[in-house]
């Protein structure tokens, strides 16, 4: 792993959300460069973490905690979409703690070769598992009309419809520097302006290839099923997308979604309340966002299980 270090986002208040104790099982789902799951390991947990990167697990497996018997940190080389099924291989029922931090890591962005920023020219690859179908293979294969909507349901680009045009026209496109700079023209950038106009495009691109939204609505499933009563879930999140996936699964997993229009009567649950005590939204505060600016955007969102069984899905 290369460049600045990582800071992990929001972490007091992460460990607050999940209050560790010694003998606790927890999960890191998105382990990164592990700052979550330090934290839980100093406070005397077990960490089942999970990265589907290649470069993370390793740097995980010079970890001391790999190497106690038992093993207090426990890797697992997938996605945390299929955690319920990899801790039940691993002969774990149910865990004290599920924490998610959604998105690209800071080591994946300051990698110039792994192609997820337009900061540094890099081949246009984001994807996370450094395999598969690829930012190129998409933005050259794709028609113009399926490129727009991914773009814009995604990146939530107005314009997404000329940004496509322009990427079909300039085709192939092999760099990010080449197809930050076919967004750029497309949507008129402005030397100077306090976002860069392709910023939208490489979110939407990165998060189709690597499904991030579907596997995000998977794993929180798969945590509901595998916390214990009590147990606690915290994810932090970094845009509106991925944040409203959380704030929706959490209210509708609590009963909390209420009545669609005052006129019309509450639809009643089906199943008993499966989370209580939701959190609001927790946001860094200032002096966070000056030691790391990459917290800017994150909010946090806790929750606390409840008794009643899982709802389909996991």
């Amino acid at each position: 792993m290369t460049g600045a270090p990582h800071i992990p986002v929001l972490l007091d208040e992460v460990i607050d959300a999940l209050a560790p104790q010694p003998g606790d099982v927890m999960v890191d789902a998105t382990f990164g460069a592990g700052g979550y799951t330090r934290a839980l390991l100093d406070a005397g947990a077990t960490v089942h973490a999970f990265d589907r990167d290649p470069d993370a697990i390793a740097a995980g497996r010079e970890w001391p905690e790999t190497r106690e018997n038992p093993p207090r940190l426990v890797l697992h080389p997938r996605r945390f979409s299929e955690m319920f099924s990899a801790m039940a291989e691993a002969g774990v029922a149910q865990v004290d703690g599920v924490t998610m931090d959604i998105g690209v890591s800071s080591m994946q962005l300051d990698q110039p070769e792994r192609g997820f920023a337009f900061s540094s020219e890099g081949p246009l690859d984001m994807t996370m598992e450094q395999s598969g179908p690829n930012a190129a293979d998409f933005v050259n294969g794709a028609d113009e009309a399926e490129i727009a909507d991914v773009i814009y349901r995604y990146g939530e680009e107005r314009q997404s419809r000329r940004v496509a045009r322009a990427i079909v026209a300039a085709r192939p496109l092999t760099t990010t520097g080449q197809l930050a700079q076919v967004v750029r023209k497309a949507l008129g950038h402005r030397p100077g302006a306090p976002k860069d106009p392709a910023t939208r495009t490489f979110q939407a691109i990165r998060l189709h290839v690597n499904g991030e939204l579907d596997e995000l609505a998977s794993g929180l499933s798969a945590a509901e099923h595998l916390l214990r009563e009590g147990g606690r879930l915290a994810v932090v999140s970094f845009h509106s997308l991925e944040d409203r996936i959380v704030k929706r699964f959490l209210k509708e997993a609590a009963g909390a979604t209420g009545r669609v229009s005052r006129h019309l009567p509450d639809v009643p649950q089906e199943n008993a309340p499966t989370f209580t005590r939701l959190s609001k939204a927790i946001r860094p505060s200032e002096a966070e966002v000056l030691r790391n600016p990459r917290a800017r955007s994150s909010t946090l969102r806790a929750a606390t299980r409840t008794v009643a069984p899982a709802r389909e899905a996991a």
